[in-house]
């Protein structure tokens, strides 16, 4: 009996969708943020006033900037001495399928729609960055530089998660419009924009932009995947080179939350400000916890929310110094009275003017981070801050602090009472060596 050697409509129907399945996937670095962190906080994930990319392209409130756009390339057809775009377009369809590859989501635009974009959106940034540091190359007319806060929502816009650009196609129109200038330097214009606009949203007490600009040397434009992955890469590298040496030969350090502020406060822990270090650069030292400044406003969440999403997506075993960064804050700060005691140690710069806005956010903020309970750019600070608390002899110390020594008049009524008792004491002795001396 002849077996049946017709197949199931279904295996037929799963062969085929293996047989055209692509390895392309692979080549994606550019995602959407899924669900679960855009259901916290939608608009933290979308653009104000620059749609960059194919996400977000063509949306209403966006529109603004097209005509920019438009204007920035025009300007530099003038500069160049071309007449025609013909040029970059040619440039642009070479990469066109490379590019869309590196988007992960369903594009709805076709490939002219897609080179154009890509033309102008590059151009925009190029052209930008470069008007920047090289304030000769600006048009004393240009509203983007009359006015700081469109050059500060264009930052912040850059930085978002799914308003990025291919970092190939920002070099290769970059190459294309070199100018005779030894500061344009693609890397080097991402940095000094970048520094010059990050001390509004972050600290003021942090490295100058020559140390960042040092540190651009080692960095490769063909590493280089987008524009917040360079940034990310700039932020945190020098402090995770720190973290990767401190952990060598252990990977599985198990660690567990500390307190709040307040709590480590009443257990004696002192708190100081750290001056001229790293963000992230936070120590434990003989009692006291010593954090660089962070101010904090508007736009803090936006920027926490779209590094760690990219923290989650990195594919390496790198630290991740955001995430982790943030697991630290979130920790001390659970309450108002938190963020006040930190606020008046200069730990919090609270830009947003009501300390319960500021506990609201990092609440807020917490429900986005994954934490590896394995490796933790803060397992050591948190162990030895734990074992503090648990010394008993730290936690009397810092009750007598509180409770008697924490104005001059309970110092003065202190000191009163005790001058008291030796008086009582030596005049109890002198009695008792009188009365000896008479027996």
């Amino acid at each position: 009996m002849m077996a049946n050697t017709r197949a199931d409509p279904l295996s037929l129907h799963l062969d085929d969708k293996l047989t055209h399945l692509s390895g392309a996937h692979f080549e994606c670095y550019i995602y959407k943020v899924h669900d679960r962190l855009r259901r916290q906080n939608e608009r933290a994930y979308e653009p104000e006033i620059l749609a960059v990319g194919p996400y977000h392209h063509g949306k209403g409130n966006l529109r603004m900037m097209e005509e920019h756009k438009l204007r920035y390339l025009k300007l530099l057809l003038e500069r160049t001495n071309e007449r025609s775009v013909d040029r970059y377009i040619v440039a642009m369809r070479k990469l066109q399928e490379r590019a869309q590859r590196c988007y992960t989501d369903s594009i709805s635009l076709n490939k002219d729609e897609f080179v154009e974009m890509m033309l102008l959106d590059n151009c925009f940034v190029i052209e930008l960055l470069r008007k920047f540091t090289i304030k000769s190359m600006r048009d004393m007319h240009d509203p983007i530089f009359k006015m700081d806060w469109i050059l500060h929502s264009i930052w912040c816009d850059l930085m978002l998660f799914e308003n990025q650009l291919p970092f190939f196609v920002l070099v290769q129109m970059f190459n294309m419009t070199k100018v005779p200038d030894p500061r344009d330097n693609i890397i080097d214009l991402v940095i000094r924009y970048y520094y010059s606009v990050r001390e509004q949203y972050f600290c003021g007490n942090s490295p100058g932009p020559e140390k960042f600009l040092r540190a651009s040397y080692q960095i490769s434009a063909r590493d280089v995947k987008h524009f917040l992955g360079l940034i990310h890469h700039i932020t945190t590298s020098s402090f995770a080179k720190l973290v990767s040496q401190r952990n060598v030969g252990d990977n599985k350090k198990r660690w567990d939350y500390i307190y709040c502020a307040t709590e480590l406060h009443e257990a004696g822990i002192k708190f100081k400000k750290a001056n001229y270090t790293p963000l992230f650069d936070i120590k434990f030292i003989n009692g006291t916890l010593e954090i660089p400044e962070l101010a904090v406003e508007e736009k803090t969440e936006c920027i926490f929310r779209n590094m760690i999403a990219h923290e989650e997506h990195l594919q390496d075993t790198a630290p991740k110094c955001i995430t982790d960064y943030l697991t630290f804050l979130c920790c001390l700060i659970n309450s108002p009275k938190d963020v006040s005691l930190l606020r008046r140690f200069g730990i919090l710069n609270n830009m947003l003017g009501d300390d319960e806005a500021v506990a609201a956010l990092f609440s807020r903020v917490f429900g986005c981070v994954f934490v590896s309970r394995d490796e933790f750019c803060y397992y050591d600070v948190f162990i030895n801050v734990k074992a503090y608390c648990r010394q008993r002899w730290n936690m009397w110390k810092a009750k007598l602090r509180r409770d008697y020594f924490n104005s001059p008049w309970t110092i003065i009524s202190f000191l009163g009472v005790v001058l008291l008792l030796l008086l009582t004491v030596t005049q109890t002795m002198l009695s008792i060596l009188a009365y000896s001396c008479q027996k």
